[in-house]
């Protein structure tokens, strides 16, 4: 195969795959058009198939469409956010962005249609070790597979930090613990390319020397 090519070999019928990961980013305002079952079930495919540490695959997804349900959730991250996160976030966000936050979070995930409250089951001792080197793949390829379907999404973890609550509200047992909240819908807007800071900046050659 020719140097390069890999880079153009296509997702199915889907977009490049470079063209997928270049463009992902938060998604914090959500239409309220349904996302079908069909698509949650290919976007959760793609993410039991990230790496996972030892293969233990402790992955375990709530999907959340219940109207009071998902209510419960943004409830609990609004009182979390109001309790001391949204301040501890305001001098470390720029204006715009700690806005479009705020926002996000009084309006429920931004009206986002579906949830899938990402959880580990850690009830083995040798696999707690190594828990997010499993969870937070997998949560990327969610986010990857719902851009390449058309679909916002975004990394949440604050209601995490009221595990036992959130564990509560969606019925995980005790010992399987929540680690993300992912709202999932179609973009209200537009969404722009991410700001990041070229990869050469943050690239050094065989030791680091700032």
């Amino acid at each position: 195969m020719p140097a390069g090519a890999l880079a153009c070999l296509r997702l199915g019928h889907g977009p490049l795959f470079f063209d997928v990961v270049l463009r992902q980013r938060a998604c914090r305002d959500f239409a309220p058009d349904p996302v079908p079952d069909e698509d949650v079930a290919r976007i959760l495919d793609a993410a039991v198939h990230a790496p996972s540490a030892e293969n233990a695959q402790p992955w375990v997804f709530v999907v959340v469409r219940d109207a009071e349900q998902r209510r419960r959730v943004a409830e609990l991250t609004r009182r979390l956010w109001d309790g001391g996160a949204g301040e501890h976030s305001r001098p470390r966000l720029a204006a715009g962005l700690f806005a479009e936050v705020d926002d996000s979070v009084r309006t429920g995930f931004g009206g986002a249609p579906v949830l899938v409250v990402v959880a580990a089951d850690g009830r083995d001792a040798v696999t707690r070790r190594t828990l997010g080197a499993s969870i937070f793949p997998a949560v990327q390829n969610l986010l990857l597979a719902a851009n390449a379907l058309g679909y916002g999404s975004a990394l949440m973890t604050l209601a995490t930090v009221a595990s036992a609550e959130l564990r509560s509200i969606v019925g995980l047992p005790e010992g399987v613990e929540p680690m993300a909240v992912v709202p999932i819908g179609h973009p209200a807007r537009r969404l722009g390319a991410p700001r990041r800071t070229p990869s050469a900046d943050k690239t050094y050659v065989d030791r680091y020397m700032p």
